[in-house]
């Protein structure tokens, strides 16, 4: 990091710790199991753990052969394979999830291909319905709770390699779908281990969060994206299924505003809150029946307090870690001129230990 980007780090934590006050961490007491990380003193602030991660990620992107994965209702996603030039013995297939609006050139996608190469593990990265850079198939997209897709892709991957243990790692948005994948295949996974950095686990009140004070700019960023896309679909399909306007997507300033009359009629849902509370993956948890970590920051711009659950949201199976800080997927420890992206440690640490690599 230059001597410009480090004082602008310091005074932005400065400002932001004026403008957004101190994170309340005394929580009410939850099963938290003490995490080994220690954000950077420079990165001390969540936004600047957020936003500092994509910019401080290693610029080098990882080579992937890309797949088109045909779905039974005539869509398709695509898939981005990393193979190793040499597979470590017993060596895990790892199927990686995105966030909102994320794909291949994810940063948090790149590192953990980057930390899967050199561990010789195989890695695959399942993109949602249309976020692989061209538009899917159907007026639908995808969405928080959207399973079926993930099931599809890991029974295939089974069938082709029956002998390779799976483990999935997800992030954000992904995570929650993973979460309730888990949950929801409780005896009949055919993932050896999960882990879920930054899971949305109470979508409404996920929803409430990033539509206020600070967390608006995360909002308005991800807003954006969903409106191109949806725009292109409207632009796409002039019969659209449901009552859309071009006028009426471009008027949306929350994501909870979006989820009411795009997500949640075109996937099924009554509203934005039969939505929130069918897809949210909480009520998924106890069902889990594999090893599985789950990683929150206290600190997250895009969570609240909702999310933690309590110990009887949670299971023998589960071990669940929150940390003082990190931001959203951020995690970046280390000093100056030597960053250490957290994750990418801890996640192979835990895939290890419970497989026994």
């Amino acid at each position: 990091m230059s001597p410009i980007h480090l004082v602008v780090s310091i005074v932005l934590t400065k400002l932001l710790h004026c403008l957004s006050g101190k994170p309340n961490l005394q929580a009410q007491v939850r099963p938290v199991v003490s995490s080994s990380f220690k954000p950077a003193w420079w990165l001390k602030h969540a936004h600047l753990q957020t936003i500092f991660a994509k910019y401080l990620s290693p610029r080098k992107k990882q080579k992937t052969v890309a797949e088109i994965f045909m779905l039974p209702d005539g869509d398709e996603l695509q898939l981005n394979w990393m193979q190793p030039s040499r597979v470590a013995i017993d060596a895990p297939i790892v199927v990686l999830l995105h966030g909102l609006a994320g794909d291949i050139n994810s940063h948090y996608v790149q590192a953990m291909l980057a930390q899967c190469r050199r561990l010789r593990w195989p890695a695959v990265l399942m993109h949602f319905r249309g976020c692989n850079g061209a538009p899917n198939k159907l007026p639908r997209a995808y969405h928080s709770g959207d399973t079926a897709d993930l099931a599809e892709v890991l029974t295939e991957i089974k069938q082709r390699f029956p002998e390779q243990k799976l483990v999935g790692v997800a992030y954000s948005l992904g995570a929650n779908v993973l979460l309730k994948y888990c949950g929801e295949h409780n005896g009949n996974n055919p993932l050896s281990a999960a882990v879920a950095v930054c899971p949305p686990l109470d979508l409404s009140a996920c929803a409430s969060r990033i539509n206020q004070g600070s967390s608006k700019i995360y909002q308005r960023y991800l807003l954006s994206r969903l409106k191109q896309s949806t725009l292109l679909k409207l632009k796409q399909f002039p019969q659209f299924p449901i009552p859309l306007t071009s006028a009426q997507v471009r008027g949306f300033n929350s994501i909870e505003q979006f989820d009411e009359h795009y997500t949640a009629p075109i996937h099924g849902f009554l509203n934005a809150q039969d939505y929130y509370q069918k897809a949210s993956s909480k009520a998924f948890l106890q069902h889990i029946d594999i090893p599985t970590l789950i990683i929150h920051a206290q600190d997250d711009p895009f969570l609240s307090q909702a999310v933690i659950p309590t110990a009887n949201e949670l299971n023998q199976h589960i071990l669940y870690e929150l940390t003082s800080g990190g931001g959203h997927v951020g995690f970046v420890g280390g000093s100056v001129f030597k960053p250490r992206f957290w994750l990418n440690q801890r996640i192979p640490e835990f895939i290890q230990g419970h497989l026994t690599l």
